[in-house]
């Protein structure tokens, strides 16, 4: 197996080195064969070397490795040329054709959180919506006919929102078997109620999940109030990413945000947060949501490969990361005094036990 490993930005110099070792524990430990790890930058790195945030050289490669680990780029502190333009993680998604992009939001023993009890997950259409990066063929999303005004094209199809919702439903499958759709039809009925409809067209051929729907607003609230109601969240781009944020925040920390970006034949760990720029160098990272990402990085592997090594391997990481917090051991972020690297090592730890 080869994976592609990109360290990016900020504290990802700090996060993605630990994760490639936990992985490689991890598969150690249950037997599967090594992997072939393939460095390839982004960032920084990457425009000092190459003169470019994502290179040519780096996507190229990514077209033969099974999948990639690749940790938060800070496109607002490049030099300004190379500001412009998508960023580099929008690139890779949409060269990829990353649709999908998986976000779990879970309270942990041993941590303090806002929410008593969550373990949900909201899948987010990763392709079109009111993104300017992945909404038009040519040209850009935004644009502003005066300099007093400025529009935005949002974009939803019937396409997408079936796919999208394949996923969440196979995902609901698996789990507690439902499903609740995210939407905002009362305002916008054309775009937000064409997906609704198009993922209860869906529904229909997955009689044993339940499905239900809220409008967006609503559904923040109701995350706030009670997130133990809901399994499985599928929505469009801009609500994901801002529901998927809140129930971060809700388990804890934005560093327990775990993110897997797929299609159906390709995938790419990703956590959720940023490069937090204002804390690299200094080991006080959390690492634990790239740690999970990577975990559902095997799972996904292992289930297109029918490779149950792999999947063993996924939980041993989970399930080395909840011990850990069970156990009192945390980072700043989540009211501990663990550094990054003491935070890891009491992981590494924990994978080599039963």
């Amino acid at each position: 197996m080869r994976l592609g490993v990109i360290e990016g930005d900020g504290i990802g110099h700090e996060i993605v080195p630990p994760t490639r070792l936990l992985v490689d524990e991890a598969l150690a430990v249950v037997g599967a064969p090594k992997v072939e790890w393939v460095p390839l930058a982004m960032g920084h790195s990457a425009i000092e070397e190459f003169g470019a945030p994502l290179p040519e050289q780096t996507l190229t490669a990514l077209d033969d490795v099974d999948g990639w680990i690749i940790g938060p780029h800070d496109s607002a502190s490049y030099p300004q040329e190379h500001r412009r333009g998508t960023p580099p993680g929008g690139v890779v998604r949409k060269r990829f054709g990353l649709f999908a992009n998986v976000r779990p939001a879970r309270t942990f023993t041993g941590l303090r959180s806002v929410a008593s009890q969550m373990d949900l997950v909201i899948v987010r259409e990763n392709s079109e919506g009111l993104y300017a990066d992945r909404n038009m063929f040519a040209g850009a999303g935004e644009f502003m006919p005066t300099p007093d005004v400025a529009l935005s094209v949002g974009v939803i199809t019937r396409a997408a929102s079936e796919r999208i919702a394949h996923t969440a439903f196979r995902l609901a499958r698996g789990r507690r078997k439902h499903v609740t759709i995210v939407h905002k039809a009362n305002v916008l009925p054309m775009t937000t109620g064409l997906f609704r409809d198009v993922c209860f067209e869906v529904a229909q051929g997955y009689p044993d999940v339940r499905v239900d729907d809220e409008h967006v607003d609503a559904m923040a609230a109701h995350l706030v109030r009670d997130p133990s109601k809901f399994d499985v969240v599928v929505t469009e781009n801009l609500f994901g990413d801002i529901l998927s944020d809140l129930a971060g925040e809700l388990s804890g920390s934005l560093g327990l945000a775990a993110s897997l970006n797929c299609s159906d034949t390709t995938a790419m760990a990703q956590a959720a947060h940023g490069a937090a720029p204002t804390i690299a160098g200094h080991n006080r990272a959390n690492p634990s949501a790239l740690f999970l990402s990577a975990a559902m990085l095997l799972e996904w592997l292992g289930d297109r490969r029918s490779d149950f090594l792999l999947t063993r391997a996924s939980h041993r990481i989970s399930a080395a990361v909840a011990g850990t917090f069970e156990a009192g051991t945390a980072t700043a972020d989540l009211g501990g005094l663990a550094s990054t690297s003491t935070f890891t090592e009491h992981v590494l730890a924990r994978i080599h036990r039963r």
